[in-house]
């Protein structure tokens, strides 16, 4: 009995293998943690694409605001190039406002005759993108929906 428990002893004193167990615990929450974080900037990085995108859109709607459908679509495929997106993902509309009304108007003659008709190029760019995570049944793909209102009369 007496020769059991110091072989017991001697069995918990010894730390031959200890690195390698802590090693194989470790190594994959480190591996997560560093796949997160990497998605986790692409997800960031995708978001200040589209919002550069939308701001540079809405500085060459003021610098030369959009007559007509053929100059808005010219304005969507300089949009389309910078972003990668394609035509279904990207959208200009000619809005109105009515004097101070809160909703916005597809055609100006919605607004009485009277009223001060403000006109406005909505421009919306929409993406998704599917994080790795979502194949091992984590999560949702980032759906991205980016408008942005320009003032042009």
């Amino acid at each position: 009995m007496m020769q059991r428990l110091s072989h017991l002893r001697a069995s918990l004193r010894d730390e031959s293998g200890t690195a390698v167990i802590e090693t194989a615990f470790i190594v994959p929450i480190l591996a997560v943690l560093a796949l997160g974080g990497f998605e986790a900037s692409m997800i960031i990085a995708r978001n200040a694409e589209l919002q550069t995108a939308a701001a540079e859109a809405a500085a060459i709607t003021l610098a030369r605001a959009p007559d007509d459908a053929t100059e808005r679509a010219t304005l969507e495929d300089v949009i389309e190039a910078s972003t990668g997106l394609g035509d279904a993902n990207v959208s200009l509309s000619q809005l109105y406002r009515c004097d101070t009304d809160t909703t916005m108007q597809t055609v100006d003659t919605a607004c009485s005759g009277t009223a001060v008709i403000s006109e406005y190029i909505e421009i919306r760019m929409t993406d998704t993108y599917t994080p790795v995570w979502t194949d091992f049944g984590f999560g949702s793909p980032i759906n991205y929906d980016i408008r942005r209102r320009v003032q042009i009369s």
